[in-house]
Formats: C-alpha cells, sequence, structure tokens
C-alpha cells in the first residue's frame, strides 16, 4: 500500500492537480470524479487480474496469459515508455524544489535517480520502507497545507495584504520551473494546447475530459502494487486490498485539496495556477514563509517516493517482457543476494538520467506518459472481462466501465498528443516483428 500511496501522491498533488484546474477551472471537480471512476474500474480489474497472476510484469503479463501475445506486447511497451517519462518528471519536480539554480537542475535530477535506483537494487523490502518514510512526510505536510488553505478560506484571502501574496507566488513560480522553462501548466507544455476548446458546452465538456486525462494520470500508481506480485506474501489477499485502500487514501486527499482549491478562487498569475499551484494558494492566502517550506518539503518527499515506486514497476515489467524474449533476454537476470531483477532496474535507471538530460521539461514528459498509462490500462480491463469462474472477483460490469472511460479518455486528448503516441506505439510493435522474424 505505501508504494501505490508514493506513486500516486507525487504525480497528482505536484504535477496534475494545478494544470487540471487551469484547463477546467472550478469544473476540475468534475474532472476528478471522473477519474476516479475509470481508476477505480481500472483497479478492480488490476486486482482481479494480479491476484490471478502474481507474478511481475502487471498488464503486461495480463494481456499475454488472458488475450494473447501480441496485447500483452502492447501493455507492456505503453507502461515502459509512459513511466520512463514519468520517472523523469518526477526527477525533474524533486530537482526544481530542492536547486534554486537552474544550470544545476539536471545534474540533480539525474543524481536523485541513480541513489533511488541504488536503493531498489538492494530489495523491495528497503523499497517499501523508504516510500513508507517518504509518503508520511508528504501526507504530513499535505494535510498541514490543507488546513492552512482551509483556515483562508474561512477568514478570506489576503492576496498582497503586506507583498507576501504577489512577490511570494511569483518567487516560487520561478523557483519550480522544471527543464529549464518558464511555462506554468501542461497548456504551455504540449503541443497544441490542452486549452484549445472550442467554445459553449462541446467546450466544457472536452475541457472536462481533457482534464480527467491528466487527472487519471494521478491515479495511476496504484499498478506498481501489481507489478510486484513474485515478492508479496499471501498475493491473493494482498494485492486486491492494497490497491483498493491506497487508491481509496489518495482519491479523499485529492478531493479536500481539489475543493480547498476551487474555495481559494482563481490562479493569481494570470497564466494559471503552475507547476506548483499550493505554493500559489497559500499565497494567496496570505501565507508565506515557513508555509513555503512545508509545501516544499511535501513536494520533495512525495515526488522522490514516486520516482522510487515507479523505477521499482518499470523494472519489473521489463523483467517479464525479457523472460518472454519480448525484450532482451539478459535484462531477465535477478539478483542471488537481493531477489531483484537488478540489469532491468540498472536499465531504467541508465534510461531516465538520458530522459533527465535530453527532455524540455517535466510537464512535457507527464503530458507525454499520459497517452501510454490509458492505452496499458485499456489492455488490463479487457483482460480482465475474460476471466471467469473463481477467478472473478468484481462485477464484469465494473470492467466495461474501465475500458470505456480509457478510450474515452485517450480520445479526449489533444490530437498532437495522440499522433506523438501512436508513432511510438507503433515503432515499438515494428521493432518486436522484426525481432521476432529474426529469430
Amino acid at each position: 500500500m505505501a508504494v501505490g500511496l508514493a506513486a500516486m501522491i507525487g504525480a497528482g498533488v505536484f504535477v496534475s492537480l494545478g494544470a487540471a484546474a487551469d484547463l477546467a477551472g472550478p469544473a476540475v471537480l468534475a474532472a476528478l470524479l471522473l477519474a476516479a471512476v475509470v481508476a477505480l474500474a481500472n483497479a478492480t480489474s488490476t486486482a482481479q487480474l494480479a491476484a490471478r497472476y502474481p507474478t511481475s510484469g502487471g498488464s503486461y503479463v495480463y494481456g499475454r496469459e488472458q488475450l494473447g501475445h501480441g496485447w500483452g506486447f502492447l501493455a507492456g511497451w505503453c507502461f515502459v515508455i509512459g513511466k520512463t517519462a514519468s520517472c523523469a518528471a518526477m526527477a525533474f519536480v524533486v530537482a526544481a524544489y530542492l536547486v534554486p539554480e537552474e544550470a544545476w537542475r539536471r545534474p540533480v535530477a539525474a543524481g536523485v535517480v541513480l541513489l533511488l535506483t541504488a536503493v531498489n537494487l538492494v530489495g523491495v523490502t528497503r523499497t517499501a520502507a523508504l516510500a513508507r518514510v517518504l509518503v508520511a512526510v508528504a501526507l504530513g505536510a499535505l494535510l498541514l497545507t490543507a488546513g492552512r488553505l482551509a483556515a483562508g478560506v474561512v477568514t478570506g484571502p489576503a492576496i498582497g495584504a503586506d507583498g507576501a501574496g504577489e512577490a511570494g507566488g511569483a518567487a516560487e513560480g520561478d523557483a519550480v520551473a522544471t527543464g529549464g522553462t518558464t511555462a506554468t501548466g501542461l497548456a504551455a507544455a504540449v503541443p497544441g494546447p490542452l486549452a484549445d476548446v472550442p467554445d459553449g458546452t462541446l467546450g466544457v465538456v472536452l475541457a472536462v475530459l481533457q482534464a480527467a486525462a491528466i487527472l487519471f494520470f494521478a491515479f495511476a500508481g496504484y499498478a506498481r502494487v501489481a507489478t510486484l506480485g513474485e515478492e508479496v506474501t499471501a498475493p491473493r489477499r494482498t494485492i486486491p486490498r492494497a490497491i483498493l485502500l491506497a487508491l481509496g487514501i489518495v482519491l479523499a486527499l485529492y478531493v479536500l485539496l481539489a475543493v480547498l482549491l476551487v474555495l481559494v478562487g482563481p490562479a493569481p498569475d494570470a497564466a494559471g495556477w503552475g507547476p506548483a499551484p499550493f505554493v500559489s494558494a497559500l499565497a494567496a492566502v496570505g501565507a508565506g514563509g515557513g508555509w513555503t517550506l512545508v509545501v516544499t518539503i511535501g513536494a520533495t518527499a512525495a515526488a522522490a517516493g514516486s520516482l522510487l515506486a515507479l523505477v521499482a514497476g518499470v523494472s519489473r515489467t521489463m523483467l517479464s517482457m525479457a523472460r518472454e524474449g519480448d525484450l532482451r533476454r539478459p535484462l531477465a537476470a535477478v539478483s542471488a543476494r537481493f531477489e531483484v531483477p537488478w540489469r532491468a532496474e540498472v536499465t531504467v535507471g541508465a534510461l531516465v538520467v538520458a530522459l533527465v538530460l535530453l527532455v524540455p521539461s517535466a510537464l512535457t514528459a507527464v503530458a507525454a506518459s499520459s497517452f501510454g498509462v490509458l492505452l496499458y490500462y485499456a489492455v488490463a480491463n479487457a483482460a480482465a472481462l475474460t476471466q471467469r469462474g473463481d477467478d472473478r472477483l468484481f462485477p464484469r460490469a465494473l470492467q466495461v466501465v474501465g475500458l470505456a472511460g480509457c478510450v474515452l479518455l485517450v480520445a479526449a486528448l489533444p490530437w498532437p498528443t495522440l499522433l506523438a503516441g501512436l508513432g511510438v506505439v507503433a515503432t515499438g510493435i515494428l521493432v518486436r516483428l522484426l525481432v521476432r522474424s529474426r529469430r
């Protein structure tokens, strides 16, 4: 459960929620609930499949076993590509909060990746132990922030009361700009702005759907629990409980924070809330100084916890794909001492370091990841639909909702994102066909 919480909290609060609020305004609550419904349906599918197949690989294994090798590869490829980009995004966030000097952010981000990869190499119990610490710090900081925002909402905003609101918000906006860009919100970081929607009712619906697609990314961490199936005691009982408990806790936290963000009022910056919405929100209610430090500590802990869990999950999927020959077989090597896929761990760490040094920003990485995440869960829902008898733990209707929701949210993404995602998927399929034809 700690691994799942660590994976979700970092992405949702410090990257996705502010961008979704910029896009949908007060309707961000509707987008959050829509994303939560799709996530819940997907979580039941993942839990049901993980109970049947308690092995590393997640939906790569589920798709292969229930639908065939091609569908399994599609799920695994989408997971590896999407979540590797997510790792880079979380590393950017950690470095942006820790290092005010822009020139040092990329080296620090790369160092954070190497450090957390090293933790993963010494066993999943160490991963879970560190995840518990990081989750506790992040939750504490976020709950304190929520309390201060609630007090500010009750007593009334104090924008510019002593100059701290506007100045503090601007300073923090500069401090958390990632990857050498000052763009605020996903709309400034992806080709074809997310906010470029038509007027009227259709525009509102599309804005809510696009915001829900971004917010769904924030819930996606529960799959990390399923990828640890080989290393969990009593997986048929433990994995479904851990997934649903982690999702329930995160949903309650997200709803609380989203409501407070709406009650604080419009974003103090004309460009939007930016990648640190709660720093701006605290400034809007007249809280600065120590409260900014609280948010910074929480953001660093949450993003580091997310990165820790992401590296663990991607490496387990690579392990499973290597065992089946969809990736190079040497990646399937498991450490005799620590029982972790050490070659896959090292490979993931190296790929993330490369992305940290090359991609423009954290927000670009998040936007690129959403397409792959939704396709990955679409395959999981389709696989769960085919389960029968004792393997079925949840009603089939939930899997239908999950599959339809994933397809709908993918379709709502801007067309440049769709084209780029389809190009990456097609490249992976082509490479797989070439490798298998040579064999």
